[in-house]
C-alpha cells in the first residue's frame, strides 16, 4: 500500500524550526496536494509555542485555513493550563494517543516528528 496520508507530529517549542519547517511544510504540502490528507498534532512544548506566540498562531492559521486538520493533545493542554486558549484558536483538542498508533501501525500513513 502506497503512503498517501502524512500525520506531522509537532513537539518542538523551536519558533525556528517550527515557523521554517513544520507550519511552512504543512502549507505547502496542502496547497500543492502533495497528499491525500495532512494531519498536524500539536504534543507538549509546542502548545506552549502556540499559545504565547502571535507569529505562530497567524501561521497556523494560514495552515488550518489550507485544509489542514490541526490538533492537540488535551492531556498537555489541561496540564498547562492552555486549554480555552488553543480552543479559541481553533485546535480541536483530543487524547493523541490512541490515534497515533492507529496511524502508526497503518501502512497509508507516512509520519514526520519535529
Amino acid at each position: 500500500m502506497e503512503k498517501d496520508k502524512l500525520y506531522i507530529l509537532w513537539t518542538t517549542d523551536n519558533k525556528l524550526t517550527s515557523l521554517n519547517m513544520v507550519l511552512m511544510y504543512s502549507l505547502k504540502a496542502s496547497k500543492e496536494k502533495f497528499w491525500k490528507e495532512i494531519r498536524l498534532v500539536s504534543w507538549g512544548a509546542s502548545n506552549v509555542l502556540i499559545n504565547e506566540d502571535r507569529e505562530v498562531q497567524e501561521r497556523l492559521k494560514e495552515v488550518q485555513e489550507s485544509g489542514v486538520i490541526v490538533k492537540a493533545c488535551i492531556r498537555c493542554a489541561e496540564n498547562l493550563g492552555i486549554t480555552d486558549s488553543l480552543e479559541k484558536l481553533g485546535i480541536e483538542l483530543d487524547f493523541m494517543g490512541q490515534p497515533l498508533t492507529d496511524c502508526l501501525k497503518d501502512d497509508s500513513w507516512a509520519i514526520i516528528t519535529i
